[in-house]
């Protein structure tokens, strides 16, 4: 378990995290972590509004509200990124690469 935190950024090696109040989040292989396995972060939409989240490894991104007023999830690739921000109790997608259809 591994968490490197400045005061708008942090470095997870974690299986599961939930946001706090990062602007910005880059994703890591945990520890054990197979080829296929997916880490998974979920945004706090009470605390979390808007961040950028950089993936080195395969990522799930979850919330109870949806993003783009569509999908429940977000699957990012190896190396992808994405720009969200929460208006309105939705998550919308302002930039991204690499998203894979969610």
């Amino acid at each position: 378990m591994s968490i490197f935190k400045t005061s708008d950024s942090a470095v997870i090696t974690l299986q599961n995290y939930i946001t706090k109040e990062e602007k910005v989040l880059i994703v890591r292989e945990y520890a054990g972590q197979k080829e296929n396995d997916y880490v998974s972060v979920t945004l706090n939409h009470n605390i979390t509004k808007h961040i950028t989240i950089k993936s080195l490894t395969n990522l799930i991104i979850k919330s109870p509200q949806k993003f783009d007023s569509e999908y429940d999830e977000l699957e990012l690739n190896k190396f992808a990124s994405v720009e969200l921000k929460n208006i309105g109790g939705v998550w919308y997608i302002l930039s991204s690469d690499g998203l894979k259809n969610s």
